[in-house]
């Protein structure tokens, strides 16, 4: 055998070996990225989940905390005259 031809030999195992490894590379890039797709997808249903529930705590606390106020500033109104 020629040099010419154990190098040829040489080179083309080690592309197809390479060929492999990028192929093998390439799968696990794919399944991670699915991953990060799945994680994503958790967290903005989170979000949406908990930007649902602020919005019914601020639904609930706007009219408390309107009932609150005026009852208080009813009753410092009436003490005051009391007081007079």
């Amino acid at each position: 055998m020629e040099w010419a031809q154990i190098l040829v030999i040489m080179l083309s195992v080690l592309l197809a070996l390479l060929l492999v490894l990028a192929i093998v590379l390439t799968i696990i890039l794919i399944r991670i990225t699915q991953r990060i797709s799945a994680v994503v997808e958790s967290a903005e249903r989170v979000a949406a989940n908990l930007e649902a529930t602020t919005d019914n705590i601020t639904r609930v606390t706007s009219p408390f905390w309107l009932a609150k106020t005026a009852v208080s500033s009813i009753k410092k109104l009436f003490t005051t005259k009391h007081n007079r």
